[in-house]
């Protein structure tokens, strides 16, 4: 399982990611300033899955109907970066074998899983 962190989401779950074992790039570090849509071009190309705050990329794979390896979209009311890594690593661990092909829109009380087409 390999991970594409957005800019939206931070450095510092990228390299908790990271210090846990899991293949994680950073968009930051690897292809900054790029639009969403070459973002989720980027996660479809190597197959990653994207975790990320923004929900563009929702309006991206749903009305543009843009392919996606998969996304894990944070919508936390308490959006620090030790509540990211909390409830990222918690969706992995429950969900890993539903992370691949689907929309996940992560909050404090709900996880939503939409397989993609």
């Amino acid at each position: 399982m390999k991970f594409l962190i957005d800019e939206s989401s931070g450095r510092k779950l990228f390299l908790f990611l990271k210090e846990k074992g899991f293949d994680v790039k950073f968009v930051a570090e690897i292809i900054p300033r790029v639009s969403d849509k070459e973002v989720l071009e980027f996660s479809e190309k190597e197959n990653r899955i994207l975790v990320t705050n923004d929900k563009d990329f929702g309006e991206l794979i749903f009305r543009s109907n843009r392919p996606s390896f998969g996304v894990i979209l944070l919508r936390l009311n308490l959006d620090t970066p030790k509540n990211r890594q909390n409830y990222v690593l918690a969706v992995i661990k429950r969900f890993s074998d539903r992370l691949e092909g689907s929309f996940i829109v992560v909050t404090e009380g709900k996880v939503r899983i939409r397989k993609l087409k």
